[in-house]
């Protein structure tokens, strides 16, 4: 089979075979994640008492680890990480306590995000605020700059994530006239947060949470972002409006296979295989690589490397008639 764009379908229903959680791979790559968080989380809170610097490198390299719970986090909202809901549901609500994130609330809008990606009629749910170029034209001045203040990369990458997950998650935003269960969702989870970092302080100090828990979480919210950013951001990305859309296309042509050297592929669980990820968003993690080696032509497509990937963070706007993502500069050399 080709990976041709009248086979995203196809793609779709072969790969269901791999969407079998396997129990005792699942429970491995938790206590693998969880149990190296927690030590080294304990021994930045050590090395406080010989310099706090030794303690912020150490809380830096513990974000790997929260980057990664996430991912499992991410897996439990798909329903994918056990067999059991009931167990995605609760595992998933735990690690949101440690990754600042409603579970249940997040969980709808990343569904949102999948059910919409690529699909110009259906933004503002779940991604990167993204204009075309004819839109960005149309803009007054100051909607202008406020566009480029939001794709900044010094914004993008270092202000927003910080905004996201420490302010914007604590309440159900996206879905708060939407019932009870979401406001319980982040009301909930702020609760237990607050009383984590109220036992932190009670046992630690300030010291606990300046040196120890905050670099771990402003750095990893900064890598969530550039994950999902080069995810879908990048040149030869597929965006359509409604009439030429679908949702298998868009997850096969509009999603990133960032290949990572294997350490980095290993702190973010596979998430860069991103393009088989949104043709079957049930497939755990773990199995990802399952799929890779299976069919060569999905390992060799919307390749994207970390070399690569540095260059998509200047590309700001897409181009509707030339198909891809372009630049400020590019965007101002198109024809009007």
């Amino acid at each position: 089979m080709t990976a041709s764009p009248g086979a995203a379908g196809e793609w779709t229903r072969r790969l269901a075979a791999y969407r079998s959680p396997i129990l005792s791979r699942s429970l491995f790559e938790l206590a693998v994640t969880a149990l190296p968080f927690a030590a080294l989380f304990a021994l930045s809170w050590a090395a406080l008492s010989v310099s706090p610097w030794i303690a912020v490198a150490l809380s830096l390299v513990n974000a790997a680890f929260v980057v990664r719970l996430f991912m499992i986090q991410h897996d439990c909202g798909h329903g994918s990480y056990f067999g059991s809901r009931l167990l995605n549901d609760w595992v998933g609500r735990a690690i949101g306590i440690l990754t600042l994130t409603p579970y249940d609330v997040w969980r709808r809008s990343h569904a949102t995000h999948h059910a919409t990606t690529g699909n110009l009629d259906r933004r503002g749910v779940g991604d990167i605020p993204t204009l075309t170029v004819a839109e960005y034209r149309e803009r007054s001045l100051p909607g202008r700059v406020l566009y480029r203040l939001v794709r900044n990369p010094v914004v993008l990458f270092g202000i927003a994530p910080s905004y996201m997950f420490f302010l914007q998650s604590r309440l159900p935003v996206g879905a708060m006239r939407l019932g009870w269960r979401y406001w319980v969702s982040a009301l909930g989870t702020d609760a237990a947060i607050l009383a984590m970092l109220a036992a932190l302080y009670l046992l630690g100090g300030w010291q606990v949470l300046v040196f120890v828990y905050l670099p771990m979480m402003l750095l990893a919210a900064s890598i969530g972002m550039w994950l999902f950013y080069v995810q879908h951001q990048f040149e030869d990305t597929s965006w359509d409006r409604d009439d030429g859309w679908s949702v298998q296309d868009a997850a096969f042509h509009g999603s990133s296979h960032y290949v990572l050297p294997p350490v980095l592929n290993w702190i973010t669980a596979n998430i860069g295989v991103h393009h088989v990820h949104h043709l079957a968003s049930r497939i755990p993690f773990y199995r990802l690589g399952e799929v890779l080696r299976d069919h060569d032509v999905l390992a060799n497509v919307r390749r994207l490397t970390l070399l690569e990937s540095l260059q998509c963070a200047r590309l700001t706007l897409w181009d509707e008639d030339g198909r891809r993502l372009v630049s400020f500069g590019e965007a101002r050399r198109l024809p009007a």
